[in-house]
């Protein structure tokens, strides 16, 4: 490991004020250590991309102190920059050269010389499986083969640490199970600590070892995907009826336990929660309505998912209450992975 550290990234009262006034990170803290692929959600203007630039050395915090592989972010940015890989989610490949010379292109701005550059080019083209695509031009590439060489070009130089953000946009289903499969595979290899931000849900629970929620400059929840849905998830009650027209005559029957909510409707199926009542009571409330009234193919518990949990922590809030409260020693406490 090139860096001092053995806390990977740490961030302690981080925040960014732009000159407009806007505050866009509000004393945010969190820490990684080495080898945990670590998830950063929250939607659109929560302060994501902000926190990731300050990270990576592109913006400098207002406050706060932030150290990535034990180096200082504003202090010793060039050693920072000397242990990271980032992959953009915009393009930055050049086109008019090839896969091969864009990795070569890469390795030489680090200072790689030429036999070390040819050792590392042929485990990566083993690693990603690039074969003889690796001397075509990259105008020639498709979406999938652009991003794992984007991937590849990252990690040419051996970095400590590795950011993606948004690794998979915009690529069919099974390019991006493969993609996954080459992250898990760096993650194991080597230990590499990985700083992952995705609006794919999917995408955090099948990766990531921790996952910390931004939303409004703020950090609301962080942990691993288990202990989010333990913490901050709700059980529903799932219902299936045999025809729509059941279970319309249901919901009107339904809606007369007071303070239940009806969570979503998709064909046949409803899904209900009621925010004072405990799961098992409210499913033999809905049981003793709908007796002898409604036919029932199916009832049974339903168990939050990440995105219950995220949709729950990061719809229409205000930036105060439980979610300031969440943030700075609990959330560093259980952000602490082994």
């Amino acid at each position: 490991m090139k860096g001092k550290g053995k806390m990977m990234i740490d961030a302690r009262n981080l925040t960014k004020v732009y000159p407009n006034g806007m505050r866009a990170v509000d004393g945010v803290s969190f820490s990684v250590k080495k080898g945990v692929i670590f998830g950063f959600l929250g939607p659109n203007g929560a302060g994501k991309t902000t926190t990731q630039k300050i990270l990576c050395t592109l913006l400098k915090p207002t406050s706060g102190e932030v150290t990535v592989a034990g180096y200082d972010v504003v202090r010793e940015a060039s050693k920072v920059r000397e242990v990271i890989g980032v992959v953009f989610q915009d393009p930055a490949l050049d086109e008019k050269l090839t896969g091969r010379e864009n990795l070569e292109y890469h390795a030489r701005l680090y200072g790689m010389d030429g036999k070390e550059i040819k050792r590392r080019i042929r485990e990566l083209s083993e690693f990603f499986e690039f074969g003889d695509e690796l001397d075509r031009l990259v105008a020639s590439y498709s979406g999938g083969m652009r991003r794992k060489l984007e991937i590849a070009r990252s990690v040419m130089h051996d970095p400590d640490v590795l950011f993606l953000d948004e690794p998979t946009v915009g690529l069919d289903a099974h390019t991006r199970r493969k993609l996954w499969n080459y992250i898990l595979e760096m993650r194991k290899n080597r230990k590499l600590t990985i700083f992952l931000t995705t609006h794919y849900i999917e995408e955090a629970e099948r990766l990531c070892d921790e996952v910390a929620i931004m939303n409004k400059g703020r950090i609301v929840a962080g942990g691993t995907c288990d202990e989010l849905k333990r913490k901050f998830g709700r059980k529903s009650i799932l219902i299936s009826f045999p025809s729509l027209e059941e279970k319309e005559k249901a919901l009107r029957l339904i809606e007369n336990i007071s303070g239940i909510r009806i969570i979503t409707e998709r064909d046949r199926d409803v899904e209900v929660q009621h925010p004072d009542m405990d799961e098992i009571v409210l499913m033999r409330e809905i049981q003793n309505t709908l007796l002898n009234r409604v036919e029932v193919v199916e009832m049974r518990m339903k168990f939050p998912s990440l995105e219950d949990v995220y949709v729950e922590l990061t719809e229409d809030t205000d930036g105060g209450g439980s979610g300031h409260s969440i943030g700075g020693f609990v959330v560093r406490r259980m952000m602490h992975v082994g």
